[in-house]
């Protein structure tokens, strides 16, 4: 199934409650609401989508386990974003000090932020187009660092605040190493793994 996305009119409009209440509803599937009021559903991943939200999801985890800097969010987490969109990113991280000034009930629910770093992987059913865009939009909502990664095409595409976008264009039999800078200290991401599932 593809991605559906409905216009939800702003006379009819969804509060942050109602919008919860829709998801919890709909566990089934990710559903996501940008600023402009479109409501997005999205439908589960394949097999090979899966294994690579895994791989990137552990090698996060493993870094942040040794180094204890923040908090990892796999795919079905939803952040609300300063523009009041609604997103799921595949991966996240969010420093520990801004997770800890949430309030027990905003972390219970879709955190109020926009994380530090986010990771978008395109899978089947995804438009590069809107993946671009919900990529732009983390970083114009306070995303430090984040990686869209294309295994169809194959290409990387690293968002960076004030900064064109840079992209790396490889073989997927010799895939790039990616570095988390300053944001993520000392995590690199060797692609070779996430690229052969």
């Amino acid at each position: 199934m593809d991605t559906l996305t409905l216009n939800v009119p702003p006379t009819v409009g969804l509060t942050d409650e109602q919008f919860y209440q829709l998801c919890v509803a709909n566990e089934q599937w990710c559903l996501e609401l940008t600023a402009d009021g479109e409501l997005i559903i999205m439908p589960p991943t394949g097999g090979e989508s899966g294994i690579r939200n895994a791989d990137l999801t552990t090698n996060l985890t493993l870094w942040n386990r040794q180094t204890r800097l923040g908090k990892v969010f796999d795919s079905s987490t939803e952040f609300r974003l300063p523009n009041n969109a609604k997103r799921c990113p595949d991966v996240s991280w969010v420093i520990l000090q801004r997770w800890e000034a949430l309030s027990p009930e905003q972390r219970r629910r879709f955190p109020p932020l926009c994380p530090d770093f986010v990771i978008e992987l395109r899978s089947e059913s995804d438009s590069l187009k809107d993946l671009r865009a919900k990529m732009l939009e983390y970083r114009d909502n306070g995303a430090r660092l984040g990686w869209l990664i294309d295994p169809q095409t194959p290409l990387v595409e690293i968002y960076r605040p004030t900064v064109d976008v840079e992209q790396i264009n490889f073989s997927i039999d010799e895939p790039p190493t990616l570095s988390g800078e300053d944001v993520l200290p000392g995590f690199v991401l060797d692609l070779t793994v996430i690229l052969n599932p």
